[in-house]
């Protein structure tokens, strides 16, 4: 093969590209909205014939369309050829793998929230729990901290009122099951802590608190200043989760609060009181030095220095 011949076929290469960078560009691609002006007849007949087999799909192949849906710039147009509500639990899983490795956090985040997170609540409505498929793709989710927290678990605690513990229980599980990044479930906890108290966002509060994170003083902050907002809030009636949530965060997290902070709780157990708990946690309060006392005595340095540079860090993260 001649220099000539090659030439032709990098033409030829090269004029394919662009006609397909041509077919599958839009300029507005909001999801939901059936936009298709763009493409060509043929790409939309291929698309609802791929959305026909994954709504079928159980294992094996997955079509090459479907593999480049992610790398498209108009890649939620696309989806919306392939009717991802049809999906099935196997497909949510290839999908959510090729997503997660494919697209940067914000755009992986989109695809959790529209189309991961809503046949999680289904599957959940439904069955009561999730299918073995589901769960793996909730679990693939984590691969993309940042997007998993901001597309999954924060819209549930944001929507609390709408979402069912059942619904919490299980999707925080995974929590519990697998390592998480710390700034990300710093970063997560310390937004949940902003929110009214609500039993589904304990759920998440206590699953998070119990990872016994080196958690930086401004999310410690955050959730003293969560529990101590009660104080004197005579509407408030706090559930057993409740308690188990503020004695655990003071077995593991008393000693990192300041002396101030350690009265407020303690002034705070006294107006919320529940028989077998707040003893528990009257005790581990009392017992335990707080970091100021610590750091008077030269026994913090490490643990002031981790403060400050782990505020940095989450600020840029």
């Amino acid at each position: 093969m001649d220099e000539e011949d090659v030439s032709k076929i990098l033409a030829r290469i090269s004029a394919k590209k662009e006609e397909l960078e041509s077919e599958f560009n839009a300029d507005d691609t909001l999801f939901g909205e059936r936009r298709s002006e763009n493409l060509t007849p043929q790409v939309i007949d291929l698309y609802r014939n791929v959305g026909k087999v994954m709504a079928k799909y159980r294992s094996g192949t997955i079509p090459k369309a479907f593999k480049i849906i992610p790398t498209l710039t108009n890649w939620e147009q696309i989806m919306q050829l392939t009717e991802p509500d049809n999906w099935s639990a196997a497909t949510i899983y290839e999908a959510t793998k090729l997503f997660a490795s494919n697209l940067k956090d914000d755009m992986a985040q989109r695809f959790f929230n529209l189309i991961l997170l809503p046949r999680l609540r289904d599957d959940i409505q439904e069955y009561k729990k999730l299918n073995f498929h589901m769960y793996n793709a909730l679990k693939r989710s984590l691969y993309k901290p940042s997007a998993f927290y901001k597309g999954i678990i924060l819209p549930l605690c944001e929507d609390s009122s709408d979402t069912s513990l059942r619904e919490a229980v299980i999707i925080s599980s995974i929590l519990k099951k697998s390592h998480v990044p710390l700034l990300h479930s710093a970063a997560a906890l310390l937004k949940i802590a902003e929110m009214p108290y609500s039993p589904a966002r304990g759920v998440f509060m206590m699953d998070l608190i119990s990872k016994n994170y080196a958690l930086p003083y401004r999310v410690l902050d955050g959730l003293v200043d969560h529990f101590i907002r009660y104080t004197y809030d005579d509407n408030f009636e706090p559930n057993v989760l409740w308690h188990q949530i503020l004695l655990k965060f003071c077995q593991l997290y008393t000693r990192d609060i300041a002396s101030d902070q350690r009265e407020a709780l303690l002034q705070l157990v006294k107006r919320h009181k529940h028989p077998q708990i707040s003893p528990e946690v009257r005790e581990v309060l009392r017992k335990t030095p707080s970091r100021d006392i610590e750091v008077k005595e030269g026994e913090g340095e490490d643990n002031a220095l981790r403060g400050d540079d782990e505020d940095e860090s989450m600020e840029s993260g």
